[in-house]
């Protein structure tokens, strides 16, 4: 079987014994947390409350984030084998990823507006109702997180099976998995403060917490999409020239570099082709003969996180 083969197969395999807990796991807390979210959104529009809508919302991002991670999970299976996608059809999500930053901007806006305009035009708030609301969000957060940490129990598991124990590489880690955890725990986070916002106001009479906390909400929301933006329009511009793995691959090419009259490296490209995979074209100099573009790749493959190197040779004099 073929090298390449043999990886496409390994990482299928894997996929298949290790992810399959985490994709269920994770696809149960997305439908989940939308639920609540919109309990939430519509409650706090109900019942007047700013933190409420605030926790609503917020909510709704992460419920957008671990949407795109369950989605991610079943492109990869479902596209795994596509040869018209030629480094796999992950982009679909970062796609996603970047639209639905630009609305969630959107939604913060709305969010500070509304907030500024209770705190200069207060309006009644059902305490009672929208705390018990808050207080079920915050019972559902927990739950959702207890649901995650299963899952990735589990996902452990199966890769302990699969892999060299001698061996801590970063694609025995599921970034999707841990992002979707920490996701679920800001939220937890959040309904903590909505929930001592109403609180304050309900028994100590201090009705400006509930349009602060719906500031704070929109701070944290924005805070995300922008951080979405970043991350998504870096990668969608292919601007991965100063990531680490850069320097890595440099480290290993100039192994092979002794000098103008020897080798060197004349071009060199890297970007993103999956998460936390990364596709290399090097193009090097040489007057070394035994020099072989086989040689640079051997060198090369002691990072996993390489899934396609291209090595051109250009010897001098020929």
């Amino acid at each position: 079987m073929h090298t390449q083969d043999l990886s496409r197969w390994t990482h299928s395999h894997v996929f298949d014994t290790g992810n399959r807990a985490a994709e269920r796991g994770t696809r149960l807390v997305m439908l989940i947390t939308a639920a609540t979210m919109v309990v939430e959104i519509a409650a706090g529009l109900w019942f007047n409350s700013m933190a409420l809508l605030a926790d609503g919302w917020h909510m709704s991002s992460h419920a957008l984030a671990i949407g795109l991670t369950a989605f991610a999970y079943a492109a990869a299976r479902r596209y795994a084998g596509d040869r018209r996608f030629a480094f796999g059809a992950w982009r679909i999500e970062v796609l996603a990823g970047f639209a639905s930053a630009i609305f969630l901007l959107g939604v913060a806006a709305l969010m500070v507006y509304g907030s500024v305009e209770r705190l200069f035009s207060p309006q009644a708030i059902h305490y009672r109702e929208a705390l018990a609301v808050t207080i079920a969000g915050l019972l559902v957060n927990l739950a959702c997180a207890l649901i995650l940490g299963g899952a990735h129990h589990g996902h452990d598991h199966g890769h302990d099976h699969g892999h060299d124990h001698g061996h801590d590489h970063h694609g025995h880690h599921d970034l999707n998995l841990r992002s979707a955890y920490l996701h679920v725990l800001a939220d937890a986070a959040t309904s903590v403060l909505a929930v001592l916002a109403l609180a304050g106001g309900w028994w100590l009479g201090l009705g400006w917490l509930d349009p602060v906390m719906g500031l704070a909400g929109a701070a944290l929301v924005g805070h995300w999409a922008l951080g979405l933006l970043r991350q998504t329009g870096t990668v969608l511009l292919d601007r991965e020239m100063d990531h680490p793995v850069v320097d890595e691959v440099r480290e290993v090419l100039a192994g092979f570099d002794d000098g103008p009259e020897g080798t060197r490296v004349a071009d060199l490209h890297v970007w993103r082709v999956g998460k936390q995979k990364f596709a290399v074209i090097a193009s090097l100099v040489t007057h070394d003969d035994a020099l072989t573009p086989a040689r640079v790749k051997e060198a090369l493959s002691v990072h996993e996180e390489l899934a396609h190197v291209t090595v051109e040779i250009h010897r001098c004099g020929h």
